[in-house]
This record gives structure tokens, C-alpha cells and sequence, in this order.
């Protein structure tokens, strides 16, 4: 666990074993005996829990609770206390603790509490970090996409669970993040799992936890994404590759907000909001059996259709000239701009890899220019060496948008054979062009690492 305990405690014998057994679960420590010291110390250097005694030389632990988080809103804070009466418990989590434990704590519990809340702090940093950094803001104006915005509106406040549906690179955990920011949970945490990154073992794991023995190497009891996610939003991405078992531990979720850690017994409520992403299609896997019924509609209370990028070309400038602007500032090329002529090359690209695909191509394009503008030139020369990919549709059972042009039709053998034989030579190329680096074929695909590893698989590459 990466982070820094504070431990605050006027027994210095009391506060040096804490630290030991915090020492013994590779926990970083610092120390305070008051109230006064423990707020210099935050001040002063890293701190990222606070574990304080009740009882203070100098003010109350509610005080000292009260104070770090009006001045450190985010930060953890956990109270110790060997005689303190249940009230005073429910007043210290009203007041904002992030836990209260009665002394003496074993070593299992308080490794749990601390873990859990270093991991929401890691959690918070991370999702912050990815805010700042983000590149790819929800911009657009063309018909499909107002409508897909129109929907996140209306459903972003309520506590309904959203199906974000789409092409892979359409945006569709942004749009996840979205509904998390305008709802009412903003202020708790977004938690994220990728459903197709992890095999199932360890999938069930991650997602709701295990108990101390629950199998080789779990020494302590680790809590989950669900529970991690408590109050706030958990984003499930590329839902539609969980295995029928873990189908059917999430649809106990959905329904009694309530679940089991691997290898325990209690059950544990949480108060979480799921939002679920997926590139594939639901109903078909419901035909044939391969995801359940009554899952899907309790996923599906919300559906929001996220149209590719060739079905929203007018869209494509906004999102050009944005990347554009961006990586040539963090590139320190903050002049850099495309020229009229290279965004019209860039609309008429069908981009089978969608945003993703784009701002990657944007990226590069802002790094190997040498000149005070983009021109179509360029943008042309660098299509050119672009390795073609075939992506798996996913779109709602309505009309062909208006938009989006009808596909070239096939001219030799059955469309499907011709399809495989492509894709399949599309990732040779890649992975021949990349030098084997699979992170770096997914980039030049315009694809996430799980799909192109669930390609790979498929074609036999792996």
C-alpha cells in the first residue's frame, strides 16, 4: 500500500504499537501526541490517513476531526477509542469519519480499515488525475450526438442505472463520468473496473472484495470496487464480457444493494450507483443465451446510444482542433494549428476506430510536425500509413442515420469471411509494424488493449 499514515496519540507506548503494526503491512507512518502537532504535521509533510485517539491533551478527536476536514476536505480521517459509547460513534461517522474502531483493534482490522482507506485516496488522486489530464471533452453538435447529450441530461441526476452503448472509442466511459459528475453522488467517489482486462478469478475479486484465507495469499481481508465505490458511482466497462457466475452476483447487487466478499459469509450492504458500458451486442447474447434476461433489463433502465464518429462528421473539427490545441501545448508547440484544408481531409476519414482512433491520430500527427501549421498534406501522408482495422459495430435496431454513408459493398466471397481475413491481416501488420508491442498495435489500431487482445485471441495470434 502506497501512502502515509498519521498517527495521533498522547500514549506514546499505545501510539508506537500502532505504528509497528502499521510498519508490519509495509504502511508508511508518521506521528503526533496532540491535536496542535497533528495539524502542523499535515501541513508540513505527507499525509494521506489520519488515525487519531478520542481523547486529547488538547482537544477532542471530534475537534480534531472537524478541523483536517474543513481544511483538508478529501483526507481520511479513522477514531480510536477504548471507551466511547455508540452515540458518540454515530455523531463521530455523522460528523465525516471515515471510520470509528473500538480499542483493542487486531491486527486484521485495522489493516482492513487502513487499506480501505488508502485505497479510496489512491482512488480520488486517480480520478482527479485522469480529470486533468483528460483530452477527449464531450463535444459535438451534430443530431446523433445531441441526443445522446439530451439523455445523459435527463438521467445524470436521478439514480437509475445507465447502459452506455456504443463502438469502442465512441467515449463511452466519459460519458460515464458525466452522469457520475451531474448527479447528486459527485461529491462521492467514481470507481472503475474493466470488466474485459481481468480474467474471472481475479474479476470477482476485485470487484467485491475477499476475506483473510479466501485463497493462497490473501492474508488480509481486501475490499472490493463495490465497496470502494460506496456512496458514489461504479463505472462497469465492457459489461458484456462478464462470465454467467459473476452475471449473476451483480444482478443480486442491482437488485438488494448487497453482496459477499470471496470467500466470506457476512453480508455487506452498499449504496452504489452502477453505470455499465458495452461495445457488444446484449439482445443477441440474450438470444443465444450468453447473458442473462433479467440482468440486462436491470442493466438497461437507461439506454444511451453513443454514435460513431462517421455517423457525426461534423463533428470531427471540433474534436481535431481540440486535440490539436492540447498535445501542442503539452508537446510546447502551443502555436501549432490545423489548416481549413486539413480538417476537411480529416471529416471525409471514416475513423473505423471512432474518438480514440482520431485523437490518437492527432497525437502523432501534433509530434512529427515540423512546420507552424498542420496541412492537408501532412494529413494525407500520415492516412496513408495508417493500418486499416475492421471494428465490431454496436448500434441500436433503428434506421441508418442520415449522416452516416451506407457501407462499400463487398466484391468478393460471403461479407463475412472477407471481414475475418481482413481484420486478421490488419493485426499482423500492426503487431509486425509495432515490433510485437502490443500497447503500441493498439495505438496504432486506434483500439484499447482489451479489445485488441480479445482480437488477438480470436484470430489465434496470441
Amino acid at each position: 500500500m502506497s501512502g502515509t499514515v498519521l498517527v495521533v496519540d498522547g500514549d506514546a507506548k499505545s501510539r508506537r504499537a500502532l505504528c509497528d503494526l502499521l510498519s508490519r503491512e509495509d504502511v508508511a507512518t508518521a506521528v503526533a501526541s496532540t491535536g496542535a502537532e497533528a495539524l502542523a504535521a499535515i501541513e508540513g509533510g505527507p499525509a494521506d490517513v489520519v488515525v487519531t485517539e478520542l481523547r486529547l491533551a488538547d482537544m477532542d478527536g471530534l475537534e480534531l476531526l472537524g478541523a483536517v476536514l474543513q481544511r483538508w476536505p478529501d483526507m481520511p480521517v479513522i477514531l480510536l477509542s477504548a471507551d466511547a459509547t455508540v452515540p458518540r460513534a454515530v455523531e463521530a461517522l455523522k460528523a465525516g469519519a471515515a471510520d470509528f474502531l473500538l480499542k483493542p483493534v487486531s491486527r486484521e482490522q485495522i489493516a482492513f480499515v487502513i487499506k480501505k482507506a488508502l485505497a479510496s485516496v489512491a482512488l480520488r488522486a486517480e480520478t482527479a488525475a485522469s480529470r486533468q489530464l483528460a483530452t477527449s471533452p464531450i463535444l459535438g453538435d451534430s443530431p446523433a450526438m445531441r441526443e445522446a447529450l439530451r439523455v445523459l441530461e435527463r438521467a445524470a441526476p436521478g439514480s437509475a442505472t445507465v447502459l452506455v452503448r456504443g463502438e469502442s472509442g465512441t467515449g463511452k466511459e466519459l460519458i460515464a463520468r458525466a452522469v457520475h459528475e451531474l448527479s447528486l453522488r459527485a461529491a462521492g467517489p467514481f470507481v472503475k473496473i474493466d470488466c474485459a482486462s481481468l480474467p474471472e478469478a481475479l474479476l470477482e475479486s476485485e470487484l467485491f472484495g475477499y476475506e483473510k484465507g479466501a485463497f493462497t495469499g490473501a492474508v488480509t481481508r481486501k475490499p472490493g470496487r463495490v465497496e470502494l465505490a460506496d456512496g458514489g458511482t461504479l463505472f462497469l466497462d465492457e459489461i458484456g464480457e462478464l462470465s454467467g457466475a459473476l452475471q449473476a452476483k451483480l444482478l443480486r447487487l442491482l437488485q438488494d444493494r448487497e453482496f459477499e466478499r470471496l470467500g466470506g459469509t457476512k453480508t455487506v450492504a452498499v449504496d452504489v450507483r452502477v453505470v455499465a458500458a458495452t461495445h457488444r451486442d446484449l439482445e443477441t447474447m440474450v438470444e443465444r443465451n450468453q447473458f442473462r434476461q433479467d440482468l440486462f433489463y436491470r442493466l438497461n433502465v437507461v439506454p444511451l446510444w453513443l454514435p460513431p464518429l462517421r455517423a457525426r462528421r461534423a463533428d470531427v473539427e471540433a474534436l481535431a482542433r481540440h486535440f490539436c490545441t492540447t498535445f501542442a501545448a503539452a508537446n510546447k508547440k502551443p502555436d501549432l494549428a490545423l489548416t481549413d484544408e486539413a480538417v476537411q481531409v480529416l471529416r471525409a476519414h471514416r475513423w473505423p476506430g471512432n474518438v480514440r482512433q482520431l485523437q490518437n491520430f492527432m497525437e502523432r500527427l501534433v509530434v512529427l510536425s515540423e512546420g507552424p501549421s498542420i496541412d492537408a498534406k501532412e494529413v494525407q501522408a500520415e492516412l496513408s500509413r495508417q493500418v486499416r482495422f475492421v471494428t465490431q459495430s454496436s448500434a441500436p435496431r433503428t434506421a441508418r442515420s442520415a449522416e452516416e454513408p451506407t457501407p462499400e459493398p463487398s466484391v468478393v466471397g460471403p461479407l463475412e469471411a472477407e471481414v475475418h481475413a481482413a481484420e486478421k491481416k490488419a493485426l499482423e501488420r500492426a503487431l509486425q509494424h509495432a515490433g510485437g508491442n502490443r500497447s503500441l498495435a493498439a495505438r496504432l489500431l486506434g483500439v484499447s488493449r482489451s479489445t485488441l487482445y480479445a482480437k488477438l485471441e480470436e484470430h489465434g495470434l496470441l
